[in-house]
């Protein structure tokens, strides 16, 4: 197999599953790293750099969605996570928690390639998130998620998080307001980024009514230009 081919790490509890993933996964030119728990997830983490982490969210110990949190303050490695509670609200909840998608227990192995395959190229496509943007007081970290102002967490919902990350790894250039759309899974509204964007400004901004930060592109989108 290719040295340069993308390397996944499967994270479940589940013996029989994690094997027929990983023979799967392998199959379709992945390579393919195991761990049976998120304390074994960690170990790996530690010496081995990964493209996605395909993570179940219900195992003993700490969970997949508990394991997710505590990695997005450190890490922008994409997950992908499965569970077989398939309510909106358990995938909203992983999202919230840093997720980049959530598959939901039984699935079909060819859609689980269609979701790693969009979840890789959607990775290659952005650029490196940067450390941490200076908005005045604030900053905002992409790694972790969090806008912070000293040591305080700013509060931001799921969707102002989306968007924000998005601009940040465009910061200084348009982002369309359809593919911010997009990227805040707002039912390609371009009217909720609106709505969301003048919320944001009302947290970064000091004063959203003339915002120095979070610029409006008329005809285009919005960008955002830090200190």
């Amino acid at each position: 197999m290719a040295g340069d081919a993308p390397h996944l790490l499967v994270v479940d509890d589940d013996v029989r599953l994690r094997a027929l993933l990983h023979r799967y996964l392998a199959d379709n030119g992945f390579r393919v790293t195991e761990a049976g728990s998120a304390e074994d997830a960690r170990a790996r983490l530690k010496g081995l750099a990964f493209d996605l982490i395909i993570l179940d969210i219900m195992m003993p110990g700490e969970s997949g969605d508990t394991l997710t949190e505590s990695l997005r303050r450190e890490s922008t490695v994409p997950i992908l996570l499965l569970s077989a509670m398939g309510e909106p609200e358990n995938r909203i909840a992983g999202l919230e928690k840093g997720a980049d998608d959530y598959l939901t227990k039984p699935f079909e192995p060819r859609e689980l390639l269609l979701r790693v395959a969009t979840i890789l190229r959607r990775a290659r496509a952005e650029p490196a998130a940067p450390r941490a943007l200076s908005l005045g007081t604030l900053s905002f970290h992409p790694a972790s998620r969090e806008l912070r102002k000293g040591d305080r967490l700013v509060r931001l919902t799921s969707g102002e998080t989306e968007l924000l990350c998005l601009l940040a790894r465009h910061a200084g250039r348009p982002v369309s307001r359809e593919r911010l759309s997009q990227s805040a899974a707002l039912a390609d509204s371009t009217r909720a980024v609106d709505v969301q964007i003048n919320r944001l400004r009302r947290k970064i901004e000091p004063d959203p009514r003339a915002p120095r930060y979070l610029l409006t592109v008329w005809g285009v989108g919005y960008t955002l230009r830090p200190d």
